[in-house]
């Protein structure tokens, strides 16, 4: 029997038919809101654009997270470079993708004539906005997100790497902080857990300013997700393995379908998963190509 796809980052084998002369006839349907956000797309499209017309192309990180998206733009030309790699670049032309980046960035570019296309998403390069804001007037800053994201990185920057990042309120040193705290969140976070966390910090006796931050199509994506996991016997759920918005949205629909099964590529879907006629969904993250949920579904339907 195949072994399943979890997120401790275990492989799955290339799927094949338990029995060659079985017919699944799987009910399939790929959920029609899953896939790239605008932010994303916007960085692709623009990635492309200048490939088609130059053949090359330097990337600051993983345009998406999402491997094999990375692999196809890879062919067409695009390179992936470290922020250290940046500091060695001369008369370069370098992407920007949608997470955002620090100032220092665009300090390195100026100083070495690296012509820099930014793709930063609107919305995040707006919360940069806020946060260097609330820093200029001397607020004490917490964002709710991961400390090595892309995002967060940049967004702590706004502030001198002055804000206090965290994860969960049992990171915090409560009795260190000022009596008024100013929490903004990363944008592919869980609103409930963000309002949950505003909650429990005005329990520990803070004033707390709460600016709800997170990315409207990806906070609408949790209530939508619920309702499709649940009309479904089983779920396959597409994203890459470093995705942050994609270990949450999974973590949702698991929530709700206990038969959920998360995946990065065709090859990780276990046959044996399924039963004769049962209804599949397929979804994924905003860092998920469309085109591969379709490779999936193709695949299922020929079982």
């Amino acid at each position: 029997m195949l072994v399943s796809t979890n997120f401790s980052g275990s492989e799955g084998n290339t799927s094949q038919r338990s029995n060659l002369n079985t017919a699944y006839h799987l009910n399939v349907e790929i959920d029609r809101g899953s896939g790239f956000c605008f932010g994303v797309v916007y960085a692709i499209e623009m990635a492309e654009e200048y490939l088609k017309e130059n053949g090359k192309l330097y990337c600051l990180g993983d345009i998406v997270h999402n491997d094999v998206e990375v692999d196809r733009l890879k062919k067409m030309g695009l390179e992936i470079i470290s922020h250290e790699d940046l500091k060695d670049l001369r008369n370069a032309q370098v992407l920007i993708r949608a997470h955002g980046e620090p100032p220092s960035t665009y300090q390195i570019a100026m100083d070495n004539d690296i012509e820099l296309i930014d793709a930063s998403c609107p919305v995040v390069l707006k919360l940069q906005n806020r946060i260097r804001n609330s820093h200029d007037s001397d607020e004490q800053i917490l964002i709710y997100g991961k400390k090595d994201h892309a995002e967060v990185i940049a967004l702590r920057a706004q502030t001198g790497n002055k804000a206090i990042v965290f994860m969960d309120v049992a990171e915090l040193d409560i009795e260190a902080l000022p009596q008024n705290v100013t929490l903004y969140s990363q944008t592919t976070k869980s609103k409930a857990k963000f309002y949950h966390i505003t909650q429990q910090l005005k329990a520990a006796g803070l004033e707390v300013k709460a600016h709800d931050t997170i990315c409207r199509q990806v906070s609408n994506r949790e209530e939508e997700l619920r309702a499709f996991a649940n009309e479904h016997d089983k779920v396959v759920f597409v994203a890459g393995k470093k995705s942050s918005n994609g270990r949450m949205l999974y973590g949702i629909c698991k929530e709700v379908n206990v038969n959920t099964y998360f995946v990065s590529l065709p090859k990780e879907v276990d046959s044996a998963w399924f039963k004769h006629g049962d209804k599949v969904g397929i979804c994924g993250a905003t860092s998920t190509p469309q085109w591969l949920m379709e490779d999936i579904k193709m695949m299922l339907e020929a079982l």
